[in-house]
């Protein structure tokens, strides 16, 4: 499982995703949890990380959601359903903005890739079809007001949404320092640890057949 910034950093180069290396320009990488038991739970991790001017990675991984919580599963938004952002990489796709015309976050700015559930339960269904275009898909933080520790309640309806507004802030910090150094555009990266898990089942699944094969192929011949 994705642990480290630097376990993060190896996977997303791995998948051919950019990483940053800048001085200050800031990273984004979201990683959905392979374990979904509850959607009413920040059950995810945000990663956000830069370099110093001496190649220092500085960073943090904090507690988030990546996925539309069981409220808006259940009460779609959209006549088509949920929005659920698909695992991938969306290059220059976001911009510092307001989050609904109320506070600064990082917000969508180019066209995203969702998947659509419509099934009206809290369950989450990844094999919906897919809808690509601007649905204000944000990166924001949970709202103030509420035990926001807890309950995701209607904080996403398919945001990436960061549990902790101290984490937020501090998010934030380095976005804007990376605004004014580097420009207002941002990358987002979502890593899927289920997309992982099939990775390595499927290469050890490989790896026992091309041995039982040898096995086979010596036992015949010898």
């Amino acid at each position: 499982m994705l642990q480290t910034l630097q376990d993060i950093i190896n996977q997303s180069k791995k998948l051919g995703y950019t990483i940053y290396n800048q001085p200050y320009k800031l990273n984004i990488v979201g990683i959905r949890s392979a374990n979904k038991t509850d959607q009413t739970k920040f059950d995810d991790r945000i990663a956000y990380f830069t370099y110093d001017n001496n190649g220092t990675l500085i960073g943090r991984i904090v507690p988030a959601t990546t996925d539309p919580s069981a409220t808006y599963l259940e009460q779609p938004l959209n006549i088509k359903g949920t929005a659920i952002l698909k695992s991938g990489e969306y290059k220059d796709a976001y911009k510092i903005g307001l989050h609904r015309g109320k506070y600064e976050a990082v917000v969508q700015n180019k066209p995203v890739e969702v998947i659509r559930d419509n099934d009206r339960n809290a369950i989450i269904n990844y094999f919906g079809k897919t809808d690509k275009g601007m649905f204000g898909i944000n990166i924001h933080r949970a709202s103030l007001g509420k035990n926001n520790e807890l309950l995701i309640d209607k904080d996403s309806a398919g945001c990436q949404v960061l549990q902790s507004v101290k984490d937020f802030n501090d998010f934030m910090t380095m976005a804007n320092k990376s605004k004014e150094l580097h420009g207002n555009v941002f990358s987002y990266i979502l890593l899927d640890e289920i997309d992982q898990i099939k990775f390595v089942n499927t290469s050890l699944l490989a790896i026992g057949i091309v041995l039982l094969s040898i096995g086979a192929f010596r036992l015949l011949y010898s």
